[in-house]
């Protein structure tokens, strides 16, 4: 059976251009297309399809907007396609927010090296977010209630979660790779830390070079600890996470009390670029034992070899579980291959974090 997409753009020229490449997959079907916010939401109440690609800026309604009254009313797996502006990246993060579960740019062929690739990542993005829709409450970033322990209700009728405990290892870095998924993960998790957390964060997230300044202030307006967007030179300081520039790879150069982060050219033959492999490598070769290292949601493989060389130098290394994943891909590589230690849901990784660093 297809996959149902409903395509939303006021372009007729780009709902013809993405319903022809969507209709090309065998087992993609375009069931209808809507010109604004609010025919997409009349029809995806219609229609319930199992996926919408959803253009931002449109007249009547905008997609943010309609992502919005979907996601209350219809939940259904959303990518939006956004433009490669600085302002495109605060709409696209306002839409993730509102949530959308991923995005492309609208000139998709711009994170592409041919026209069949940016085919084929249409197609593939499309596909693998349609299996997602029991995700969609629960990776909106409404406030998360606090858990209660079974013993302080009068009644209870769920198990208590499982409590954790610290390792007793100690760490002087926290290292964070994801893709697609990741904004609204980073946020979750984040956003829990207090703001003396002891050491360092760096954070590899798959994001097109003008996306990731706008990342880095919207995460440091909404979190206790500072994070901003790496830049060439930075010394590591606790409390700071360090976010990888798009289109770019970060490194780590130096000794553990005093690591500085080079950033330097993303390479033509490297697939992701920033890449976590690369990131994760250079902090096993640094700080050996010391990094208490993270993959959480994302499409590929990304991070599977820079975690064994971290879990090869006797750090840690934990993914996030599949059924939180908006796309099992990088923490499934990461399990598959038995380097993590611990499988976590999206909602209790900066609990663990905390209990790890006796800071819970």
């Amino acid at each position: 059976m297809s996959l149902k997409v409903l395509v939303v753009d006021d372009s007729s020229f780009f709902r013809r251009r993405v319903s022809d490449i969507i209709n090309a997959a065998p087992r993609l079907e375009v069931v209808d297309v809507a010109t604004n916010g609010k025919e997409a939401v009349e029809k995806a109440l219609a229609l319930k399809p199992d996926v919408i690609t959803m253009d931002i800026e449109m007249p009547v309604m905008d997609g943010i907007s309609a992502v919005r009254e979907i996601m209350a009313s219809q939940p259904t797996p959303i990518l939006m396609f956004s433009s490669l502006t600085h302002e495109g990246a605060k709409a696209t993060l306002d839409a993730l927010e509102a949530g959308a579960l991923d995005f492309l740019p609208k000139k998709f062929e711009d994170i592409a090296r041919n026209k069949d690739e940016a085919v084929n990542l249409l197609q593939q993005r499309v596909q693998q977010i349609a299996s997602r829709r029991a995700l969609l409450r629960r990776t909106s970033l409404r406030p998360v209630r606090p858990v209660v322990s079974a013993s302080s209700r009068t009644t209870s009728i769920t198990t208590s979660p499982t409590r954790f405990r610290a390792s007793g290892k100690s760490y002087q870095l926290t290292a964070i790779g994801t893709s697609t998924g990741g904004p609204v993960a980073l946020q979750k998790i984040l956003t829990k830390l207090p703001a003396n957390y002891p050491h360092p964060i760096l954070l590899i997230q798959h994001m097109p070079a003008t996306f990731t300044a706008a990342f880095a202030a919207r995460l440091n307006s909404l979190c206790q600890i500072t994070v901003k967007e790496a830049a060439d030179g930075d010394v590591l300081k606790p409390g700071v996470a360090y976010l990888a520039p798009g289109g770019m790879q970060m490194m780590l150069e130096g000794r553990a009390n005093s690591a500085k982060i080079r950033i330097l050219d993303g390479g033509d033959r490297m697939n992701y670029k920033p890449c976590v492999d690369v990131t994760f490598g250079s902090a096993a070769k640094i700080y050996q034992d010391k990094v208490l290292s993270m993959v959480l949601t994302g499409m590929g493989a990304d991070g599977r070899e820079g975690a064994r060389m971290l879990k090869s130098s006797g750090s840690t290394v934990w993914a996030q579980d599949e059924e939180s994943c908006v796309v099992y891909g990088m923490p499934q590589a990461v399990a598959k291959a038995g380097i993590s230690s611990e499988d976590l849901p999206l909602e209790r990784i900066a609990e663990r974090i905390l209990v790890e660093l006796k800071r819970h």
